[in-house]
């Protein structure tokens, strides 16, 4: 505990504040001034004497929450982040990226703001970083034993970082150009810049993990070959199957998915030389009128990056109701609040627009101009139509981000032979283990889209799982207990 009466003398919840919007849509850089450090102090200490911690609930990774407060407070760093790490690979990802369940379930946010568990995260991760406290972590001696893992998101490095530091030889497979999955060519720049993952990168290759990239296995690499050079291996390929909206007119011209076009803004961001003679990538948003379909974080993440490529227009189409302002009673503390909430991305422009549903796109020479859409109300648990509220809005560039439906089957898991969930994931065991046995499964694939928490505790899980199989007994730390892992 860091003050006992911490939470009394500032009760007031304080954060980073964010560049003016003018300046910051002028660049990509993240969106938040530098934090004071007495300021982050002073909301350590309000970490209070809570008795049972809920926070470590709310985290998916059993995050050390009310340890690091304390030894933030005290301006022991270097205590701090070794508790930090010892349940969280990345928290420079999730301290950016993550939204923050913990402190949805913080006791203080019974009847005040919660403690800013996310801020005190990332300032101790800068910090250790900025004074070379992270290193190489090598591990005692080697097993002999080669695992590879598909996929380099969260869950894959996760998964990676922990099977090394037990010993194994792991190769990391990535069919894109560089690692990172989704966080490298998913998440603007503006939300994280890529040097948090170039930084981390150096020291899992130090650590003795390869990476190979541009390898799309189960082409490139056979699944014959993949089962008989490695003793194990890990899927962490994501659930990249996007959810389309098949509605007339869908075949225009000009109506792209959100992952079609955040990855060149990314490109485009880090120096790529993938700009035309007017400085543009092949997909992008200036002088364009555009509209979102989907209200989620990926959809804003297009709506920040359409602003900063000089959009004349965006609009943002989200077909449930305005959520209340505050938290609603269908989801009482210490749950995640479903509420009103308020982006970078949703301050810098464009129009949010609630219970709405697309019925048709239009256009003319093959390009889109325009869509057709009208109001919904929930009645009987499903969306009903609102009679008379029918509108068309001008559209040049219409981005689908309506998240995903599954990982994707062809090329590796249908000539692995794994079997499927209901819910079209790959199905598992308690031990993360498919149908396939040495075949174990982590992050997004098995358990479907998920937070990347989830992602870095399954990998984490998804680790120890596959240390036991090969070795009989592991010491890897498994932050899912198995009968949370989604079932066959």
């Amino acid at each position: 505990m860091a003050d006992p009466q911490g939470f009394l003398k500032n009760n007031s919840r304080e954060l980073p504040v964010r560049r003016p919007v003018p300046l910051r849509l002028l660049d990509w850089n993240e969106v938040y001034k530098p934090f004071d450090g007495t300021t982050l102090r002073k909301q350590a200490s309000r970490c209070m004497d809570c008795g049972i911690p809920f926070c470590h609930n709310g985290c998916p990774l059993g995050n050390l929450i009310p340890e690091w407060n304390t030894l933030a407070y005290k301006d022991r760093w270097s205590d701090g982040i070794e508790r930090l790490h010892a349940t969280n690979n990345f928290p420079e990802f999730t301290g950016r990226l993550c939204p923050a369940p913990c402190e949805a379930s913080c006791v203080l946010g019974i009847n005040q703001d919660p403690v800013t568990i996310k801020q005190v995260e990332v300032e101790l991760i800068d910090k250790a970083f900025d004074e070379g406290w992270v290193s190489p972590q090598h591990p005692t001696k080697l097993t002999g034993k080669k695992i590879a893992v598909v996929g380099s998101g969260p869950a894959g490095l996760a998964a990676a970082q922990q099977l090394t530091r037990g010993g194994h030889t792991v190769t990391v497979y990535e069919r894109a150009d560089r690692i990172g999955g989704l966080l490298r060519y998913g998440i603007p720049e503006f939300k994280m810049e890529k040097r948090h993952i170039d930084r981390r990168l150096a020291q899992m290759n130090a650590e003795g993990t390869v990476f190979k990239t541009g390898v799309n296995v189960g082409v490139d690499v056979t699944v014959e070959q993949l089962r008989e050079d490695f003793d194990a291996v890990v899927l962490a390929n994501g659930a990249t199957v996007w959810r389309d909206l098949p509605i007339p007119g869908r075949e225009l011209d000009g109506i792209h998915q959100a992952m079609e076009f955040l990855p060149w803004a990314n490109r485009a961001a880090v120096g790529d030389d993938v700009l035309d003679e007017n400085g543009l990538p092949p997909l992008h948003a200036k002088d364009k009128k555009v509209v979102i379909i989907g209200g989620g974080d990926t959809g804003a993440d297009c709506l920040g990056t359409s602003l900063r490529q000089g959009a004349t227009s965006v609009h943002q189409f989200e077909i449930m109701p305005v959520p209340p302002r505050e938290r609603a009673e269908s989801t009482p503390w210490p749950t995640y609040p479903l509420m009103y909430r308020i982006s970078s991305a949703h301050e810098e422009g464009g129009e949010r627009v609630f219970s709405v549903s697309t019925e048709e796109f239009v256009g003319e020479d093959g390009k889109v101009t325009g869509l057709k859409a009208y109001e919904v109300k929930m009645e009987g648990g499903r969306f009903e139509k609102v009679e008379g509220t029918d509108f068309t809005l001008e559209a040049d560039l219409v981005l689908l981000a309506m998240g995903f439906v599954g990982p994707q089957r062809d090329d590796l898991l249908d000539k692995l032979g794994v079997e499927y969930s209901e819910r079209g994931n790959v199905a598992r065991g308690d031990d993360f283990q498919s149908t396939v046995p040495g075949v174990f499964v982590a992050g997004d694939a098995g358990r479907g889209q998920s937070l990347i928490v989830w992602a870095i505790a399954e990998g984490r899980s998804a680790a120890a799982a596959v240390d036991r199989f090969l070795m009989g007994d592991t010491a890897l730390p498994a932050p899912i207990v198995p009968t949370a892992a989604p079932q066959r």
